[in-house]
C-alpha cells in the first residue's frame, strides 16, 4: 500500500472533523473561529516533523534529553505568553514548571516506578511537560481573574494593612484548585470515562492491559505532581500585587 493510500482516510477525517468544528464557531459566532483549525494543522506538521526526527534519535541519551528541552522551552514560552509577556512571566514560568518537572522525574525514575531509559524518559517526560504547561497556564490566568473579580476585597485588606501577599492568599488557593481540576477529573474517570492515550498506546504497543494500566497510573500520579508544585510557584510569584492585574485576553 503507498503512502498516500495509508494516510488518505485520515486526512480525509481530520478535514471532516476540523470543518464541522470551525462551522459550529462560525455559526454562533465565537471570536478567533478559525484557531481550532490552525491549531490542528500546526499539531499535524509538528507531529510529522517530530515523528520523522524521533524515528533516528530515539535511543540516544544527548538527543532524547534536546528534544525534551526544545519541548520544555515551548512549553513555558507558551504558558507564559498566556498569562501576559513579561520578562518576569518567563522567569516565573521556567522556574515553576521546572521544578514541578524535575522533582516528579526525580521521584518517577528513582523509585523504579518507571524505568529509566530514553524511551521512557521521553515518553513520560512528554507528557508530563504538556500537562505542567496546561496547569501553569490555568494558575496564572485563573489567579489574574479571581484577583480582578475580587480587587475590592483585596484593596480593603490592603488598606488594613495587611501585606500585598497576604491580601491575596485565599485567592492563590482558589486559583491552584482550580488550575488542577481537568487533572483531577482525568485521574478519577480514568477508565470509567476515558482510556487515556499512554494506556491505549501502550496496549497498541502490544504491552498486556495489566503492565499498561500500571504505567498509565504511574503517569497519572505524575501530571499531579507536577502541575501541583508548578500550579503552586506561579500563584506565589504573581500573589504580592499592588495593583489591579491586567488578565490577558
Amino acid at each position: 500500500m503507498s503512502w498516500s493510500a495509508e494516510f488518505l482516510p485520515s486526512i480525509v477525517g481530520v478535514t471532516v472533523l476540523v470543518a464541522i468544528t470551525t462551522a459550529v464557531l462560525w455559526g454562533f459566532r465565537t471570536p478567533h473561529y478559525f484557531a481550532p483549525a490552525l491549531a490542528v494543522l500546526r499539531g499535524a506538521l509538528q507531529l510529522a516533523l517530530i515523528s520523522i526526527i524521533l524515528s533516528g534519535v530515539i535511543t540516544d541519551p544527548l538527543w532524547v534529553a534536546l528534544a525534551l528541552f526544545v519541548m520544555f522551552s515551548v512549553a513555558a514560552l507558551t504558558a507564559a505568553g498566556r498569562i501576559g509577556w513579561s520578562p518576569w512571566h518567563v522567569e516565573l514560568v521556567f522556574t515553576a514548571m521546572a521544578l514541578g518537572i524535575a522533582v516528579t522525574l526525580t521521584v518517577t525514575f528513582l523509585t523504579g516506578a518507571i524505568e529509566f531509559s530514553s524511551r521512557y524518559a521521553l515518553a513520560i517526560g512528554g507528557i508530563v511537560i504538556g500537562n505542567a504547561m496546561t496547569t501553569a497556564t490555568l494558575a496564572g490566568r485563573r489567579f489574574m481573574e479571581v484577583t480582578d473579580e475580587r480587587w475590592e476585597t483585596v484593596e480593603g485588606w490592603l488598606a488594613l494593612g495587611a501585606t500585598p501577599r497576604q491580601a491575596t492568599r485565599q485567592l492563590t488557593r482558589v486559583a491552584v484548585h482550580s488550575s488542577l481540576i481537568p487533572s483531577t477529573d482525568q485521574t478519577k474517570t480514568t477508565g470509567l470515562v476515558t482510556l487515556p492515550g499512554a494506556f491505549v498506546g501502550a496496549i497498541f504497543g502490544g504491552v498486556s492491559p495489566l503492565e499498561a494500566g500500571r504505567f498509565q497510573i504511574v503517569v497519572l500520579a505524575a501530571i499531579m505532581a507536577a502541575g501541583s508544585i508548578t500550579a503552586v510557584v506561579v500563584v506565589l510569584g504573581l500573589a504580592p500585587v499592588r495593583t489591579r492585574p491586567q488578565v490577558p485576553s
